[in-house]
């Protein structure tokens, strides 16, 4: 569908560049040309657009999937209402696979996890390699529903199923040293072939102060709608944090370090001045191409206004107490 912007939004539109295409200007020397790509708050009202060939449906109903009061619909705002599932899996990024989120979902179709394992070590008094099976296995499957706020200033509200990240590292024991904790996502440039471009250094890091890691509102998600997670969207599982920008979540998690010091993050890495560490959700501090004030909910008409920590303030203000969120974005 279209939509109509305020001038100053239409200014914004033809000025903005996305990440993608900007980055790449670094990387065209080396023969990478990358094609397709949107601008960061233009080109996301055409997402439900796809021809029917185009479209990809998700598969995999969870059983008894545990629903939560504190996390149902109830518990957000009445005007967030949850995005269409066909829209959420059908315009994402997950540049693994293509810089295009209108194509992710059919490159990404035939992605296969099967024998998933993750690798848990660094300061931890029990490092271990487990498996899906055994991620599933500490404790009932959730369902989660949260605003997701991405950076490019487009927002959903999805109803995201997992395991909360701290009942893991609890089973690992962080030792006394660990103050961080650090995620990578598989390298396997035959599985995932945009991996064989120069668009990012692979693999994908991120990372999280432990405290925030062991929050409880910190996911490890292994589907959304009630199903497991397509592979578009991080299949079999990635890292939902509510109240920071979507790139934070990494995705088709395989290792995870806890570490005595901040680890790498890839965009953080790519571009220090635009992409923080933190990356919690501040409409007071815009990114250098455009404002964080406002944003864009898939598949409403107007602008709404951002809400600072993406509205979960109540809930992790404390973590951040007496930092400058402005120099720790």
């Amino acid at each position: 569908m279209s939509q109509l912007l305020p001038d100053d939004q239409q200014q914004l539109e033809r000025e903005v560049t996305p990440p993608e295409l900007y980055f790449s200007r670094r990387k065209l020397l080396q023969g990478a040309v990358l094609a397709g790509t949107l601008v960061a708050t233009g080109g996301i009202y055409r997402a439900a657009s796809h021809s029917e060939e185009e479209k990809v449906s998700s598969e995999g109903v969870i059983e008894q999937l545990a629903r939560p009061d504190q996390f149902s619909a109830s518990a957000l705002g009445p005007s967030d209402e949850l995005t269409p599932e066909e829209t959420i899996i059908n315009y994402n990024n997950f540049y693994e696979f293509t810089t295009s989120k209108q194509g992710v979902a059919r490159l990404a179709r035939d992605f296969r996890t099967d024998g998933w394992s993750i690798k848990i070590d660094g300061l931890v008094d029990k490092p271990q390699t487990i498996s899906l099976d055994d991620l599933m296995s500490l404790g009932p499957v959730e369902e989660r529903i949260y605003r997701m706020r991405c950076v490019e200033a487009w927002s959903i509200v999805v109803p995201w199923a997992g395991i909360p990240l701290h009942r893991l590292l609890e089973k690992v024991q962080p030792q006394s040293t660990a103050k961080y904790v650090a995620f990578e996502t598989l390298f396997d440039p035959v599985r995932m072939p945009n991996q064989n471009s120069g668009v990012l250094d692979w693999p994908y890091l991120e990372g999280l102060r432990l405290d925030e890691a062991m929050h409880p509102l910190t996911l490890l998600a292994t589907g959304l709608y009630g199903k497991a997670m397509p592979p578009q969207d991080g299949a079999p599982v990635r890292l939902v944090i509510p109240w920071k920008y979507g790139f934070k979540g990494i995705k088709s998690i395989v290792r995870i370090s806890l570490t005595a010091t901040e680890p790498v993050s890839t965009w953080n890495r790519m571009a220090p001045y635009e992409y923080g560490f933190y990356a919690n959700v501040n409409p007071e501090v815009p990114h250098p191409r455009w404002s964080q004030a406002t944003e864009q909910r898939l598949g409403e008409f107007g602008r709404r206004d951002t809400l600072m920590f993406n509205g979960y303030g109540e809930q992790v203000a404390s973590l951040y107490e007496g930092m400058n969120l402005e120099v720790n974005f």
